[in-house]
């Protein structure tokens, strides 16, 4: 594994995202789970073809492209609502960056490292790999200067709250399935889903500020451009509307790129027994 990242990292980025979308599409029609899932989770938020066809693609992109985000040489990005950014680091309260499973999830929080994290680092919740060696390789990998990593676990989640209490900024994947007690069942393009409850608390309980960010995978090799917004209107003081205020963003913000949303992801599945 470690030899085929390593390899991969060294190709052109146009040319590991090339051979990602093939990927893509072996997976897609080699799977039929995947495929059925994929097209009812895209069906479910009211797609076309014309509009799915190309997450089809997007999915073994954001798998061929990890290589050379973790191991090789920088890739160009660009900002859009990097105020956003600057205004809310400036008011001192930490920053919580909730980041959908669109487009390059990846670099949004490499870019913020690269260009904030000197001065106010960001912390970034992962699932490790449940293999020690991988787990220990993966994590080396993503942390770098400005960039830090918290399991999800109690410790790792007083690990965020320390860091926004701290001024610093942390980063979640808000539709993500968190595990069994962890969570609401809440609306996500109209179909129940367990829905994450930690962005919410981690607000309420820090006072921080609230921004969605996300990485638009451009054309032809062409690097990344971070989009970066806040949310529509404050966050209730209840956790559960609050949760819900969440995923109406996120649906929101995904059918604005929905070619690059990983639909193939199992949004809608059972949670997990919590360790």
């Amino acid at each position: 594994m470690q030899r085929f990242f390593k390899i991969f990292s060294r190709l052109p980025l146009g040319l590991a995202q090339a051979l990602g979308g093939l990927l893509g599409w072996c997976v897609f029609v080699a799977s039929t789970t995947y495929r059925r899932r994929f097209l009812a989770q895209a069906r479910q938020a009211g797609l076309g073809a014309a509009q799915w066809r190309p997450a089809v693609a997007a999915a073994g992109r954001l798998v061929a492209e990890l290589p050379r985000l973790w191991l090789g040489a920088p890739v160009p990005v660009q900002w859009v609502g990097q105020t956003h950014v600057e205004t809310a680091l400036a008011a001192g309260r930490g920053v919580l960056f909730l980041t959908p499973h669109l487009g390059c999830f990846e670099i949004a929080a490499q870019a913020y490292a690269a260009r904030y994290g000197a001065a106010q680092p960001m912390t970034v919740l992962f699932r490790p790999p449940r293999q020690a060696w991988l787990r220990d390789w993966v994590n080396s990998a993503r942390s770098r200067p400005g960039l830090k990593t918290a399991p999800t676990t109690p410790g790792g989640v007083r690990q965020l709250l320390r860091a926004l209490k701290q001024g610093e900024c942390v980063g979640l994947l808000p539709d993500q399935v968190p595990p069994e007690g962890q969570g609401q069942w809440l609306p996500f393009f109209g179909r129940e889903a367990y829905t994450m409850t930690l962005a919410a608390r981690l607000a309420q309980q820090t006072g921080a500020s609230v921004l969605m960010a996300w990485g638009e995978r451009l054309a032809g090799g062409h690097g990344f451009r971070v989009h970066v917004q806040p949310l529509p209107e404050p966050l209730a003081t209840d956790t559960a509307q609050a949760a819900l205020q969440i995923n109406q963003a996120l649906e929101a913000l995904i059918l604005r790129c929905p070619s690059q949303y990983l639909w193939g992801y199992a949004r809608y599945k059972q949670p997990r027994q919590a360790a």
